[in-house]
């Protein structure tokens, strides 16, 4: 059976999760059909991709990824289908893809939009459904859509670096409230060179030691580890940790130089020192 995942800002509230479920199984009543979320906060391409990156990568090969994100943030004229890493996504044109992938896909089609139809979640979810079955059904990729298709891209969320520091942006804050930074064990091996580090956020909250899991840390203790998916992570063991210090996840918003938004900066990043 053909294996779908789905995606989502929509969140779990009403009927339409239900919907889009059901308008898939009319196309192909043999989907098989796989939640990874339907509570993406709207408009928030870091928690997005850091989402969808991860969880897409622990699938089978072929795989059908429907990402139903930010769908009408801009005026939808095509549908995205791409393949990379033996993984199909379709998604809106609106830079998530970029940002999901990291690098170009090795393939990219572009899905018209019927110019007369009143673009809806439904209506997208049934081109994007029409489109897998046609795959599955033995059809090139290529023929489904316009390749090589030009296409919205957005830079992923990195971190920034100097000789002495690494600075990374909180891009998920997860349901035990612990808290994700954009930087990876692999990153902060190769900054630290072997040095000693100080994890520092907040302004003054300091952590200089990476756990292996969070019974390292005596409860109520604050700690520091990469996680399943490679992330640095700061939580606090059966603790709260965004809740009681006060973070946040990094919004594109502060990039925009006030003074209220560089404070709120204060909240959204970490930065790691090395001597």
């Amino acid at each position: 059976m053909p294996l779908l995942t789905l995606t989502s800002d929509i969140g779990n509230q009403d009927y339409l999760v239900g919907a889009v479920k059901a308008q898939l199984l009319r196309i192909n009543p043999e989907f098989n059909i796989i939640d990874i979320s339907h509570n993406i906060p709207p408009f928030n391409y870091p928690h997005a991709a850091y989402v969808c990156r991860n969880a897409i990568r622990n699938f089978p090969a072929f795989t059908y990824h429907l990402i139903l994100v930010n769908l009408f943030e801009l005026k939808p004229e095509q549908i995205l289908l791409a393949f990379h890493n033996e993984q199909y996504f379709l998604c809106a044109d609106n830079g998530l893809l970029s940002m999901i992938l990291e690098e170009k896909p090795e393939a990219t089609i572009g899905i018209p939009l019927d110019k007369t139809t009143i673009k809806n979640t439904l209506y997208i979810t049934e081109v994007m459904a029409l489109a897998v079955n046609q795959l599955v059904n033995g059809e090139s990729i290529k023929n489904i859509g316009l390749p090589d298709a030009q296409y919205i891209e957005k830079n992923p969320l990195r971190p920034m670096f100097s000789d002495n520091w690494i600075e990374g942006q909180i891009i998920f804050i997860d349901n035990f409230e612990n808290v994700i930074v954009n930087i990876t064990r692999a990153q902060f091996e190769e900054q630290r060179k072997g040095r000693h580090f100080k994890i520092v956020f907040k302004r003054d909250e300091v952590i200089e030691s990476i756990s292996e899991s969070y019974a390292d840390a005596a409860e109520g203790e604050k700690l520091a580890l990469f996680n399943s998916a490679g992330y640095l992570e700061i939580a606090i063991n059966k603790g709260n940790a965004a809740g009681l210090f006060g973070l946040k996840g990094f919004s594109e918003k502060t990039r925009q130089v006030t003074s209220i938004m560089q404070t709120q900066l204060f909240y959204q990043t970490v930065r790691v020192y090395f001597q």
